[in-house]
């Protein structure tokens, strides 16, 4: 692989490592600064990278070890509201809404079960989530289910 190829690459991964960020930080400058750091990792990375694994395990093996290493070197305050809108007036507003719920309860779970659900959010298969955790894959799904259930109480459905 060539530079090119690596932009081409980061490129193509740029949502999956943007969410990443927005589980791992509050605000958008910490957001970006994690971003640059992911992709400094990954650049610096990229000359051991033996195509043993897809690309995309391999980039989201890298982020997450950015962002949980970022992450204990400082962590951010929690922020809580005290109370939510009566009726989101917009349906845009109101999707807005409960995408930061469902943000606000992930960043409430320990670092490995945020990171479960990251790469459950990206559609990997539970095969694919075992690879690049290094757990049994059936207990993948174990992990996944307690974790939603876990979302739901906090989100209290």
């Amino acid at each position: 692989m060539d530079d090119q190829q690596l932009l081409a690459i980061i490129r193509q991964h740029q949502p999956m490592l943007y969410k990443i960020c927005r589980l791992y930080r509050d605000t958008r400058e910490d957001r970006e600064d994690l971003f640059q750091e992911i992709v400094y990792q990954v650049w610096k990375a990229y000359p051991a990278y033996r195509a043993e694994a897809k690309v995309s395990s391999w980039i989201y093996r890298i982020a997450l070890n950015t962002a949980l290493a970022a992450f204990r070197k400082r962590a951010p305050p929690v922020i809580y509201r005290d109370s939510l809108p009566e009726q989101a007036a917009d349906p845009e507003d109101a999707r807005q809404e409960l995408q930061e719920q469902l943000f606000a309860a992930l960043k409430q779970l320990s670092d490995a079960d945020r990171a479960l659900m990251a790469l459950y959010l990206e559609d990997l298969s539970y095969q694919e989530i075992a690879a690049i955790t290094g757990i049994a894959e059936n207990y993948v799904g174990v992990k996944l289910h307690r974790i939603r259930n876990r979302i739901k109480t906090l989100l209290k459905l």
